[in-house]
């Protein structure tokens, strides 16, 4: 194949870094970018000064705070509201599966127990006592939980509003937290509406006055109108739960933003897509302040070290995105299909793979080249990062196609 360039910028170049940077963010809304405004402005003042090396310090210090900051999620309300099966539907883990937070239809939660997300090591979803349960008081609730800790609340229902959430509502809102309501097992809700009234059963219009029957408690109460959501923690995909994930990730700060945004689950196109598009940000991030404060190579050749760093970050992506070998072994199990025969349909979990004649570097370069083409040179941004980079833009675009054909095949299945 013939010669990849790979540069680093002279002064000249400084005004093209500044603008290639600034046009690439403002393809993504604020809610959607990874790292502030501030941040996103003063990356802008250093290239436009030609301080790459300044820039290069910021962007280093916010993936950092991304990676590292902590991300508490409090799940709270009545006994048997279905905390713990939300909490196991927001880590991706079936109510019977290994390390699930323990469900029952009498109150199981006695103590406060934490669970760290399976993937992302930074988010902890912490299981609190049912409001009103005699060791927890609603009185000295929020000081028994902890509540500073947390970045948000979700208050858990599944009928009617008592006085005991009604006060955790004042209380929250008096310490200046954010607090969602979500009304669980709404389909048993819909369920027993459409056998009570065959004739006249309306699905919005049920919601509609579920919703409004909780607006008015709130309203009587002089607490305003709180975010409702219903749900039902067996059927992510119905139902309001992709609209509860995405003003969750939105009302995050930006820091914080991109590590839960990996961890909520595939339920829709839209909500993969936002995955692909946080995720497509950090690589971009890494590889701008890789790549362009360092001399680099023009020889057409990956060093050993970067296929062995690529085949990980290819398992990382398919782990991310639900795509890997375990998780199809699941899904193949859940659908009574070889999982060999689910494979087929993909093309992620065999973009390693050689035959006598191919080295893996050698493939890994057909792939460069053929991502290289397809987007117009390398990236058509102006800025040209190390080769490594732009493999990792081509497995996120192969895994997130992937876990879409495998969204696909399970909806098909319902």
């Amino acid at each position: 194949m013939g010669q990849l360039l790979f540069r680093t910028p002279k002064n000249d170049d400084n005004g093209s870094l500044e603008s290639s940077f600034t046009e690439y963010f403002q393809n993504y809304k604020p809610k959607n970018k990874i790292i502030s405004e501030e941040t996103i402005h003063l990356i802008e003042l250093h290239l436009k000064k030609g301080n790459i090396q300044g820039a290069n310090s910021v962007i280093n210090d916010a993936l950092k705070n991304i990676d590292n900051a902590p991300i508490n999620v409090a799940v709270t309300g009545e006994s048997g509201a279905g905390k713990s099966s939300l909490i196991n539907a927001l880590r991706g883990v079936k109510d019977d599966g290994e390390g699930a937070a323990e469900t029952g239809v009498t109150e199981t939660t006695m103590d406060i127990k934490s669970y760290k997300h399976p993937k992302i090591k930074n988010l902890t979803l912490w299981d609190l006592p049912g409001i009103g349960t005699l060791k927890f008081p609603p009185k000295s609730y929020l000081e028994k939980v902890e509540f500073k800790k947390y970045d948000f609340f979700i208050v858990a229902s599944s009928q009617r509003l008592t006085i005991h959430e009604v006060e955790l509502a004042k209380a929250i809102r008096l310490m200046n937290k954010n607090y969602y309501f979500v009304r669980t097992k709404v389909d048993f809700d819909l369920d027993n509406e459409k056998k009570a009234k065959p004739r006249t059963f309306n699905r919005e219009n049920t919601m509609e006055n579920i919703r409004k029957s909780y607006l008015k408690v709130f309203i009587d109460n002089q607490i305003g109108e709180p975010q409702v959501f219903l749900i039902s923690n067996h059927d992510l995909s119905d139902y309001e739960f992709p609209i509860l994930m995405d003003t969750l990730v939105k009302d995050l700060p930006a820091q914080k933003r991109h590590n839960f945004m990996l961890s909520l689950p595939n339920v829709t196109e839209a909500a993969i897509e936002r995955k692909y598009n946080s995720a497509k940000q950090c690589v971009w991030l890494e590889a701008l302040k890789d790549g362009v404060c360092s001399t680099v190579p023009v020889v057409g050749i990956l060093m050993d070290s970067d296929v062995e760093k690529l085949k990980a970050s290819l398992n990382h992506y398919r782990d991310l995105f639900g795509v890997d070998d375990q998780s199809l072994e699941f899904m193949a199990k859940e659908a009574q299909v070889p999982v060999e025969q689910l494979k087929k349909k993909l093309k992620s979990p065999y973009l390693l793979e050689t035959d006598k004649e191919e080295t893996l570097g050698g493939k890994l370069l057909k792939y460069l080249e053929k991502f290289a083409s397809a987007n117009g040179g390398l990236l058509a941004t102006g800025l040209y990062f190390r080769k490594s980079y732009y493999l990792h833009f081509y497995f996120l675009d192969t895994v997130t196609e992937d876990a879409k054909i495998l969204l696909g095949e399970a909806s098909s299945k319902n």
